[in-house]
């Protein structure tokens, strides 16, 4: 899944991004309130984690912004700002979550998951389709009780096919999950993972459950 942080302290920021990637996430991150805007205009992000504090723009502007354009993405605001009208308005102005520093980045991380499944109407950590269990928690797949060993970006597909389950998933879609702004990636890396996801699948005597449609994209379902 793919997420916009956009924080101003450069070490928290990184620090916070580098814990996000190593939880499976694909981040583009920000110190700017105006870049964090551009990249809210020019990418679809599963959350958004938004500072309120930030130069050139303030957080909540930026939030009342997107919520007139995007009512969908979900919003995690993490701020000094700890009072209980602070909070109320930014809830107000659309925010799903509210944390205050200093947090553990354990905390942000399980926030982070629960908005994740949450803006797809998930609200079980795993999901089942077909004899495929996906844990998007643990961040494992397995047939039954047999584990099905994944790559990281072998999962994150095979996780946004889940939590889009039944639904066409364009390969642009995949394409901009998987990679953050300034990724320049292999024209066809997903097809080849999408590919080596079917082959697994196979060897754990799955029935066919990821079906191409010619144009369109992926879907994961249990009728082709």
């Amino acid at each position: 899944m793919k997420l916009l942080l956009v924080e101003d302290k450069d070490i928290l920021r990184k620090t916070m991004a580098e814990t996000l990637r190593k939880s499976g996430y694909t981040v583009d991150e920000t110190g700017d309130g105006n870049e964090g805007l551009w990249f809210l205009r020019e990418n679809k992000y599963a959350v958004v984690v938004l500072d309120l504090g930030l130069p050139s723009r303030d957080g909540l502007e930026l939030l009342s912004e997107l919520r007139t354009r995007d009512k969908e993405t979900s919003v995690l605001v993490v701020t000094a700002r700890d009072s209980i009208d602070e909070k109320v308005q930014g809830l107000r102005e659309g925010a799903d979550d509210y944390m205050v520093k200093p947090f553990a980045l354990e905390e942000l991380v399980a926030r982070v998951q629960v908005l994740t499944r949450r803006s797809f109407g998930i609200h079980k950590s795993a999901i089942e389709i077909g004899g495929l269990v996906i844990d998007t928690l643990k961040r494992t797949a397995s047939a039954g009780e047999t584990p099905i060993k994944l790559t990281a970006m072998e999962f994150s597909i095979l996780e946004l096919l889940a939590l889009k389950r039944r639904q066409v998933v364009s390969r642009a879609d995949i394409w901009e999950q998987l990679y953050d702004f300034d990724t320049d990636a292999d024209s066809n890396v997903v097809e080849v993972l999408i590919a080596r996801l079917r082959k697994k699948m196979t060897e754990a005597n799955l029935p066919k459950l990821i079906h191409t449609r010619r144009g369109s994209g992926y879907i994961l379902d249990t009728e082709s």
